[in-house]
């Protein structure tokens, strides 16, 4: 690991991409409603704690900052490299992890795929301009 290589600007750009798609697919015009009933809530959230937010800007920073790691020491160099590593991470790891907490969360499929279709939008929008790398960032 070495922290000279970081591209300290994508991390940051990266976490503000999180921030952004979490917000856009947990919108209450797009998938909200149906994560929300899917994990048995109803009526509105109220006024949530501030410190998800503060979890899930550091969250973002980890997970941003390891993949960049890992795709460096795999030698991924292009978009192309970039893309397949990010895939196969969500394919590998984060899916399948996922699902299995979702199942004996009771929350079932439709919460999963709302969740995992999140990781996996995560995967192709965030780049790291330092290695011209795809990087995978678990979502909010």
């Amino acid at each position: 690991m070495n922290f000279g290589s970081v591209s300290w600007l994508a991390i940051v750009v990266c976490v503000v991409v999180a921030m952004v798609s979490g917000f856009v697919w947990y919108h209450s015009k797009v998938f909200f409603p149906a994560w929300w009933a899917g994990i048995g809530k109803s009526g509105e959230t109220g006024n949530p704690n501030p410190m998800i937010y503060v979890f899930t800007i550091i969250a973002a920073f980890v997970q941003a900052l390891s993949v960049s790691f890992m795709l460096g020491a795999m030698g991924s160099a292009t978009a192309g490299s970039g893309a397949s590593a990010g895939f196969m991470l969500w394919l590998g790891f984060i899916a399948p992890t996922n699902l299995v907490n979702k199942l004996f969360a009771g929350h079932g499929f439709k919460v999963w795929a709302i969740e995992a279709g999140n990781h996996l939008v995560n995967a192709s929008l965030r780049r790291n301009p330092g290695r011209v790398a795809l990087i995978t960032v678990t979502s909010l």
